[in-house]
Order: structure tokens, then sequence, then C-alpha cells
């Protein structure tokens, strides 16, 4: 046997995703606002691309162009160019989109047809537009404004170190160095913007910030003070060592606690970062008289079509300019592949969303197929349910569903759920019972908690012990783990909260 270096030919298949299979994919993933944006941005790209308008009057995909008014206005030797124009321009529209991937396969009608424009044939209006929501720092600095020369300054800075809640974030030592002054003078304008509105604002801690305000409704006397000072008692709830420290009876410290409840821990997030961005469900479910509907959220998304009439028109000058070898032959050349580029890709979107569209349609039905007891009955019937359960179902691959269902929201008459929001784990019940959905499990937790005796609470073991008897077999530290994970405090924190507002 000959050991030594040679060349060998050999044929292998690889798999190659294409920029255009990748676009795909992302186009799969986004929301209905983030593929609003990306549709705009390509509207503003590619010059064939215009959103139709309700009459149907532009010309473009599905047999709008007006090929009559094209040919009445260019020359008759022209006529027969722009026919083939318009063949080829068919013709590469029928070309079906490749987009075939490892284990997965898009497969779409077209949904274009049953939406409408963006914005459903109704004139804009701009009194629609609402300007943002002023910050808690934008609206101390209109107070700062009273303000003149150093006193202004400190105040910015104090201003610029207060966080979202309204407590200052910086030691005043470190404003007073870094500022060059002394901390007595930051001290000053300290208590200048502590006066500002909303009350409370500028403590360095939760105690400061309930006497300010306090002091404010004319309730800071000496036993409210000393209740202020002590609230690590009014936490653990030890009524009888606060009424030693207050010197008060158990009546006046129980109007002391009401008057304490009253007052707003985070003064701060009276006056937000902005404004709240509302969910936009993708898909809605509905129920009528023949059973239920799924239907896509088309009002959100605008309706695209290719203006085939302004292709010819431009391709015609294009093909005249493009004869010859001067100059301007070689720019109509140009032309006319940059053209043919934009038809391309214009058709290769159109498609593109109409896959989208489907594919989203058939995992909604799939879900509601699976999950229909939820939207009949309640979360306490969901289903445990996994990917790769609907990607059988509908036949596609599991990372194809997974894609589907992120950054999509569902609309029924239960709420707004996150798609992510049917698929849960399961867990074990009795023999004969089947498997629960975690989530139900998590909603007849929270029905025992918000049921119980504010006195009486149920600790996490007697919660495992009536699940068990209701045929769920769930250990201690998972009840616990569904507890914390729904910030419900322990029993004992139940019972001392309990105590404090009976009190």
């Amino acid at each position: 046997m000959n050991i030594g270096p040679r060349l060998d030919l050999r044929t292998a298949q690889t798999l190659v995703i294409s920029p255009q299979l990748q676009a795909a994919i992302k186009l799969l993933t986004l929301s209905n606002l983030e593929l609003q944006a990306e549709i705009g941005a390509e509207l503003e790209r590619n010059p064939l691309l215009e959103v139709a308008d309700d009459d149907g009057g532009d010309s473009g995909e599905g047999g709008h162009t007006t090929d009559a008014d094209t040919s009445s206005t260019e020359p008759a030797d022209h006529a027969s160019l722009a026919d083939e124009l318009v063949a080829q321009s068919g013709a590469q529209e029928a070309e079906p989109l490749d987009v075939d991937m490892v284990e997965e396969r898009f497969h779409h009608d077209c949904a274009s047809d049953s939406g409408g424009s963006a914005d459903g044939g109704e004139d804009f209006n701009f009194d629609s537009i609402s300007a943002d929501e002023a910050t808690l720092a934008d609206f101390l600095e209109r107070q700062a404004g009273a303000l003149s020369g150093l006193d202004h300054a400190i105040a910015i800075a104090i201003i610029a170190l207060i966080d979202e809640a309204g407590y200052i974030t910086e030691p005043l030592g470190d404003i007073a160095d870094r500022l060059g002054i002394d901390e007595a003078e930051v001290e000053r304008v300290l208590r200048i913007v502590q006066g500002f509105e909303p009350t409370g604002v500028g403590a360095r801690n939760l105690a400061e910030c309930i006497a300010l305000q306090a002091k404010e409704a004319d309730r800071y006397d000496p036993c409210m003070a000393a209740l202020i000072d002590n609230l690590e008692l009014v936490a653990r709830g030890d009524l009888a060592q606060l009424r030693r420290i207050c010197d008060v009876d158990a009546e006046d410290l129980a109007d002391m606690l009401r008057e304490l409840r009253s007052y707003n821990p985070k003064p701060g997030l009276l006056y937000g970062g902005g404004s709240t961005v509302a969910v936009i469900p993708d898909i809605f479910v509905r129920r009528n008289a023949k059973g239920w509907t799924v239907e896509l959220n088309s009002g959100t998304l605008p309706r695209l079509i290719v203006n085939r009439q302004y292709h010819t028109r431009i391709a015609l000058h294009a093909a005249q300019l493009g004869k010859g070898k001067s100059p301007t032959a070689t720019a109509g050349k140009q032309e006319t592949a940059y053209l043919e580029s934009c038809l391309n890709q214009a058709n290769w979107l159109m498609r593109a969303l109409d896959q989208r569209a489907t594919t989203i349609l058939k995992v909604a039905t799939a879900l509601l197929e699976q999950q229909q007891a939820f939207f009949e009955h309640g979360v306490q019937h969901l289903k445990p349910l996994t990917l790769r359960t609907i990607a059988d179902q509908i036949g596609m691959h599991e990372s194809t569903v997974s894609r589907v269902t992120s950054n999509k929201y569902l609309y029924c008459s239960r709420g707004v759920f996150e798609l992510k929001y049917f698929f849960t784990q399961a867990i074990h019940t009795s023999a004969g019972q089947g498997d629960a959905s975690a989530e139900a499990v998590r909603a007849r937790l929270k029905a025992l908690i918000d049921g119980e005796d504010p006195m009486k609470p149920l600790s996490d073991d007697k919660i495992v012990e009536i699940l068990r008897k209701e045929g769920l077999d769930l250990a201690r530290r998972t009840v616990t783990k569904y507890r914390e994970a729904m910030h419900i405090p322990t029993s004992f924190d139940r019972r001392r909260r309990a105590l404090v507002k009976a009190a």
C-alpha cells in the first residue's frame, strides 16, 4: 500500500441557508408591530412596493395593473415590448419561494387579500398622537427652575441622582466632593428639593420618605416619629413593643397604622418613565354560533402591492437607453438590472408575508384545538402542552413553532395572552386522572391562598395536603417554588400582615 499525498474528487451535499431564507426566518419571529417597522423600511428602499388603497385604484398584484392605460400613452411600436416585460414579471411571480430548511418547511397560502390598509381607510388624525408622559426628573427640573445660581446647579445635580421611586442614590458627601462645595450646602438644597412635588421625593431612606409625607399632612408628632423610626417592628407585626415605644394604647396605635398605610413608600412612581406601550394582539380568537374562529390582526399591517404599471414604464425607458454601446446605454442596462432586483425583492417579500400569515394561523388553530377547554372554562382546564405536539399536528418542525410563538400575543374573551403561555409542563396526578398543567396548578394554589382565613393562613405543608386530596401529587418544594414565583409571602408573613391590618 502506497502512503503519500494525493488529490481526490468527491461529491458532497451541504445545506446553505440563503440570505432570503434567513430573512424569512426573521420575519416569522417578528411581532406585528416589529413587522410593521420592517415593512416601512422596505417601502422606503423599494420604489415598486406600495400600500394598497381601499378603493383598489392602485395598480399592483392580482391583476390590478392598467395595461390599457399604458398602451394608450406609449407609442404603438413599444406595445410588444411592454407585453413582453409584463409577461416576464408574471413568470417571475409564479416561481415558488424556496424555503426548505433542516427538518422544516413553511406552508402558506395568500392571506394578504383579506387584509385592509394599516389605517383602515380612515383619515390620519394628528390628535391621536400623544406626547410621552413627563418623567420624574423632568417634573422636578421644572420645579427647580424657580432656583438660581449655585442653588439651581446643586438641585440639578441632586435630581440627577434620584431614582424612579423618588430616592436619592448617593451620599451627600460624595455630591459635595464632586461639586467642590461644603456638605452643608448640599444638605440645605436637598431640603428644598424635598419640598417639591410629589411629597416624599428626595428621601434617603424609607423612614425619611414617610416622615416627609407625615409632616406634609401635619401628623408628625412624637408618637408618629417613634413609629416611623421603628418600621422594622411594624414589618414584624410586634404590636406590643410598638405600643410601649410610642407610649400609646391599642386604639391610638391602630389609628397611627392606618395613617402609615396611607403614605406612599415610592412617590416617584407617580411620574412614570414615559408612555406605556400597550400590547397589540397578533391573533384574535372569537366564538360564534358555529364554534370558535381564529383571525389574524390585519389592522396593524399594510396590504402591499407591486406597481406593475410603474415597473413597465421604467423598464421601457431603460430598454430604450440600453441600446448600443454608449455611456447612456450602460446606464440603461444598470437601471434595468436595478429594476429587476427591486421586482424580485418585492415579489419575494409579499410571498414571505403570505407564508408567515398562514403559518401563524395554522399554529393558532392547533393551539385552539388543543386548549379549547381553557377558552371555554378557564385556566383551571389548561392542558400541558409541548411545541412538538403542535409541530406534529400541523406537519412542521418544532423550531418553526417556536419562532411563531415568540413575541406573539393572542386575544380572547379571557384576556390577552402570549402564545408561550399555552405551553406548560405536565404535573403528574393520581392514577386515572391524567396530567395537569403547571399553570393550572399555580392558579389553584393562588385560589387556595386567596380564600384562606387571614388569621389562620395555609402553610405550604397544608397546601400540599389539600392538593394531594384533589389528585395533584406535588412536593413541598414545588409548592414553595410556585408561591415564590407569584410573589406570595410565607404563611407567617401573611398572618403578620393580617395582624397589622386588623390592628
